[in-house]
């Protein structure tokens, strides 16, 4: 019996869930190919437009942050992105769980995109570190007598259901983790398109399920930062999860065949639409940021020509600002930094709110373009 044909009891550890790669009839096929091409497409005009800004952190910052959000959402962990604006501005300490679970989500990615920056490669440490960053622990691998199962979501009759049981043993999901990880690195030895990788290897990273808890977090996080690692992306900014979270139904659906048919032609078009249609969206959120901070300037430089750019800059950061978030080399006065953020009050650029103690300032149209589905 072949790796791709091997039966798995949706009640019984998946221990043997077939090594990858998976045989190419079941990758390789025309539609596959038309939509590989359609999502390398977007994603290069996506990096490429963002190379060009002047400020790549006007993006990552709020994209990053949108993802997280998103990405939590996914597993029914709900905040609003105005408490977490205003946590980023002063302080996290008045944040319900949900808001703080979405703020290690984002810690988490820039965890992992540090270390892929650094190191390169993927490694089972990295992936433990991004798992311990999102769940707030110390533990790693899931040891044999947590006996992790999936259950069918929702509130129908079957809600509850064991659905699906990943594998179990810390030998066999180190090994699984280990045969992922080499498919992963080794470009050579496994010469696929990096995006057929991603698909790949998200739904073998969540058919290993290797952590108690976290590992939808922790598999979306890998796909971003598997685009980083093959040059797809300078950046973690694509915002991936907005797309499963608006065909949810359809990410289970079809991770599920794969597992229970070894049906991967559909699960890897939807994860290739996935990347082709948030490239577009963040594309046009690009273009949109662009255009809105161009207006902003030249009214500054018409109206305030004594602000410089880089102060005007900070103001697309993140939505709220703070005076202290204004002080750097060449502005050194706190009270210097207030009287330029009341003055572009006074031009209607930003509104002012006290939260606590402290008076922050909102650009309210950077905050409605990113509020923005």
């Amino acid at each position: 019996m072949s790796k791709e044909t091997i039966p798995y009891e949706r009640t019984k550890p998946y221990n043997n869930l077939p090594l990858l790669p998976p045989d190419d009839k079941n990758v390789v096929t025309i539609e596959v190919l038309k939509a590989l091409n359609n999502a390398n497409k977007a994603l290069a005009e996506l990096k490429g437009l963002a190379g060009k800004l002047p400020n790549q952190s006007m993006l990552v910052n709020t994209i990053a942050l949108r993802e997280a959000k998103a990405s939590t959402e996914i597993e029914n962990i709900f905040t609003t992105e105005d408490e977490l604006y205003k946590s980023l501005t002063v302080n996290d300490s008045y944040l319900n769980g949900n808001a703080k679970e979405v703020l290690r989500y984002r810690e988490a990615l820039w965890r992992g995109y540090t270390e892929i920056l650094n190191n390169d490669n993927f490694t089972i440490d990295s992936l433990i570190k991004i798992y311990r960053e999102i769940q707030n622990v110390n533990d790693g691998i899931r040891p044999p007598q947590t006996e992790t199962v999936i259950k069918k979501r929702g509130s129908g009759l079957l809600s509850g259901e064991v659905i699906y049981t990943p594998p179990r043993g810390k030998k066999i999901i180190n090994d699984k983790l280990n045969n992922l990880i080499e498919y992963i690195n080794d470009d050579n030895k496994y010469d696929y398109d990096p995006l057929i990788k991603l698909a790949i290897s998200h739904y073998q990273f969540e058919a290993i399920h290797p952590f108690r808890d976290g590992n939808g977090r922790v598999g979306r996080i890998l796909c971003i930062l598997l685009m980083v690692q093959k040059k797809l992306l300078d950046t973690p900014i694509l915002y991936l999860s907005a797309y499963i979270i608006k065909r949810k139904d359809d990410y289970y659906e079809l991770l599920n065949e794969v597992t229970s048919r070894r049906q991967w032609k559909n699960w890897i078009i939807y994860m290739l639409n996935a990347v082709k249609e948030t490239s577009i969206y963040t594309i046009n959120k690009i273009e949109e940021i662009d255009r809105l901070f161009d207006r902003t300037l030249k009214l500054v430089e018409d109206k305030l020509p004594h602000i410089r750019k880089e102060v005007v800059e900070k103001l697309f950061e993140q939505p709220y600002t703070s005076p202290k978030r204004l002080l750097d080399k060449n502005l050194k006065s706190l009270n210097t930094a207030k009287k330029y953020l009341g003055q572009m009050e006074e031009l209607g650029i930003l509104v002012p709110e006290k939260i606590g103690k402290e008076i922050v300032y909102l650009n309210i149209d950077l905050y409605n373009l990113l509020s923005e589905i």
